[in-house]
C-alpha cells in the first residue's frame, strides 16, 4: 500500500469514525425520540380508527426495532470500537438476520399501506370495503410470518472468521455461490418494492384526481369516501415511498456490483474506494430508519396541529407546576418570616 492508498485509508476510516461517534447519535436519538411521539400521537382517537395509521404504526415500531439494533450495533462498532459480535457467533448471526428483516419488513408495511389507499381511493364501493382493519391484521401478521421464514437462511449461513492474526471479523458467508444468490436476491426483491409502490402511487394518484374532481355533493354521497387526513396520510405514503427507493436501490445495486466485481481481485485503492461506497449507502440506509417523524409534521397539516397542541399542553403543564412551586416557596418563606418575627416579639 503506497502512500496515496494510506492517506484515503485513513480519510475514510476517520470520517465514518467521526460520523458514527458525535452525529449519528444524534439522528439516532431524534429518530427514537420521533417514533414514539409519532406512535404516540396516532394511538390518540381522533387518528387511531384510520386503516392507514395502523399500517404506519407498524411501520413505526419496526422502525424503533431497526434503530435500537441495525443502527445501534454500528454506532457502537464504528463509532466507539466496541467489538460485540467480531467473536460471538450468536451475535453475528442475530446481527445479519435481524437487520435484513427489519430492511425488508418495512417497506413491506408501506406496501400494504399503499393498497389500503388504493383501495380506499377507488370508485368501486366493494373495493372500498375492503379497506377494514380485519384485513390489516391479517396483511401484516402472513407478510412478517413470511419474511420471518424467509430470512432463516441469514440466521444460518454468517460465520466468523480469521482475517488475520488474533482478528476475526463477522461475515455473511464465505460461499461465493451463495454470495450470488443472495445479492441478486435482494436486488430483486427491492427491485420488487419498488416497482409495486410507484405503479400502486400512480394508480392511487389517479383515484384522487378523479375524486376531488367530482362535486362535492357527490361525494359526500359515497360510501366511506377519503377525507383530508386520508389525503394527507397518501401524501405521507408517497414521500415514505420515494425515501425508501433513494435509500435503498444503490445499496442494492453496489452487492451485486462488488459480487460480480469480485472483491478479491480489486486492487488497493478500488478496494478503499469500495469500503468508502459500502459504508456510505449503509449509512444513507440507516437514516431512512429516522425520517418518518419528519414526514409526518413536514406534509400532514392535521399531524402538525396534533403534535403543536401536546407539545404547547406539556409546556403549559410544566409552566403550571413551575408557578404552584414557585407560590408555595413564596408561602415557606412567608411563614418562616412570620414565626421569626413571632419569637422576636416573645
Amino acid at each position: 500500500m503506497n502512500s496515496t492508498d494510506e492517506y484515503y485509508d485513513a480519510l475514510f476510516d476517520d470520517l465514518f469514525k467521526y460520523l458514527y461517534r458525535y452525529v449519528i447519535p444524534v439522528c439516532y436519538i431524534v429518530g427514537n425520540f420521533g417514533s414514539v411521539i409519532s406512535g404516540y400521537i396516532f394511538s390518540t382517537k381522533a387518528w387511531r380508527k384510520n386503516v392507514c395509521v395502523y399500517y404506519f404504526n407498524t411501520c413505526l415500531v419496526i422502525n424503533l426495532a431497526a434503530l435500537n439494533s441495525y443502527l445501534l450495533t454500528t454506532i457502537l462498532i464504528a463509532g466507539y470500537d466496541v467489538d460485540l459480535y467480531n467473536s460471538n457467533i450468536i451475535f453475528c448471526k442475530l446481527y445479519y438476520y435481524t437487520t435484513f428483516l427489519f430492511c425488508a419488513l418495512s417497506p413491506t408495511m408501506l406496501i400494504l399501506a399503499s393498497i389500503d389507499r388504493l383501495l380506499i381511493s377507488s370508485q368501486n364501493v366493494n373495493l372500498r370495503l375492503y379497506s377494514s382493519k380485519r384485513l390489516a391484521y391479517f396483511s401484516v401478521s402472513l407478510a412478517t410470518v413470511f419474511c420471518i421464514i424467509y430470512f432463516l437462511h441469514v440466521l444460518i449461513k454468517p460465520e466468523i472468521v480469521s482475517v488475520a492474526p488474533s482478528i476475526t471479523a463477522c461475515t455473511l458467508s464465505t460461499d461465493y455461490g451463495y454470495l450470488m444468490f443472495f445479492a441478486y436476491s435482494s436486488l430483486l426483491v427491492t427491485s420488487f418494492f419498488c416497482i409495486n409502490m410507484i405503479v400502486l402511487s400512480i394508480l392511487s394518484i389517479k383515484n384522487v384526481r378523479i375524486i376531488r374532481a367530482a362535486p362535492r355533493q357527490q361525494q359526500r354521497q359515497q360510501l366511506r369516501t377519503m377525507n383530508k387526513k386520508d389525503f394527507q396520510l397518501l401524501r405521507c405514503l408517497f414521500v415514505h415511498d420515494i425515501v425508501f427507493i433513494a435509500c435503498n436501490i444503490f445499496l442494492n445495486l453496489y452487492y451485486v456490483y462488488i459480487v460480480v466485481r469480485f472483491y478479491g481481485s480489486m486492487s488497493t485503492l478500488e478496494r478503499i474506494f469500495s469500503n468508502f461506497l459500502n459504508s456510505f449507502l449503509t449509512m444513507l440506509q440507516q437514516l431512512s430508519f429516522c425520517t418518518s417523524f419528519f414526514i409526518f409534521v413536514t406534509v400532514s397539516k392535521a399531524f402538525r396541529h396534533e403534535f403543536r397542541r401536546i407539545a404547547y399542553k406539556m409546556i403549559r403543564k410544566n409552566s403550571v407546576i413551575m408557578r404552584e412551586e414557585e407560590q408555595i416557596e413564596r408561602i415557606n418563606v412567608e411563614i418562616n418570616i412570620f414565626n421569626e418575627n413571632g419569637q422576636r416579639a416573645q
